[in-house]
């Protein structure tokens, strides 16, 4: 990208650790430890090999419940949420500083969370996963709307493809498993017709 689009601004990526509180943490414990023990039993029994299913389970779980305790069990929807408390104030004085920004996650239900704090404070916003059908007119809405600062989308559905240099701002809100495509969403925003500065936070 360098050498083929050099007029590009640079780019800052930045991570950004949340402590849990301590009911989140506390349900993240419980989490970790059952898990532990039912993986040391079925590895025991059966085997790394045949385990890996019961791993990855438990490896997104923990990711979900990382994010909010409402991802784990629905009736903790109203709990709160490091994440989130760290998310949306930041979000609100992006906007406020009149800029852009999308908002990636892996997780739909985790979005659903983070539109129902910006349905509160009547944010307007765009949204895009696996299921949206008016992909082109919502892209169209973000980038040529001012009064549309925020995108929400699908870390699937939205990693590629999608041109969104109205945004100086990218956030993803969990990690994927493969660094390349957290690297394509970011570039949703960081190519060619970009001119400030993007500022992408994991």
């Amino acid at each position: 990208k360098e050498q083929v689009a050099p007029e590009l601004p640079a780019r800052l990526e930045q991570t950004i650790y949340c402590e849990l509180d301590d009911r989140q943490r506390r349900l993240y414990n419980e989490l970790r430890d059952y898990y532990r023990g039912s993986l040391l039993g079925a590895i025991e029994r059966a085997g790394l090999g045949r385990s890996k299913l019961q791993i990855l389970e438990a490896l997104l779980r923990l990711r979900q419940a990382a994010c909010h305790p409402g991802l784990i069990e629905v009736k903790r929807w109203s709990d709160p949420s490091a994440k989130l408390e760290l998310l949306v104030p930041w979000l609100m004085d992006i906007i406020e500083e009149g800029h852009k920004a999308l908002v990636f996650s892996q997780f739909t239900s985790f979005l659903a969370l983070v539109r129902d704090k910006l349905d509160r404070q009547k944010v307007r916003y765009e949204y895009l996963d696996g299921q949206t059908t008016d992909r082109e007119g919502k892209v169209e809405r973000f980038q040529n709307e001012p009064a549309c600062p925020l995108f929400l989308i699908s870390l699937k559905a939205g990693g590629l493809g999608l041109n969104l240099t109205a945004a100086d701002y990218v956030f993803l809100l969990d990690p994927w498993w493969n660094p390349a495509v957290e690297a394509q969403a970011i570039d949703r925003s960081h190519r060619i017709g970009q001119t400030r500065q993007v500022f992408a936070y994991r």
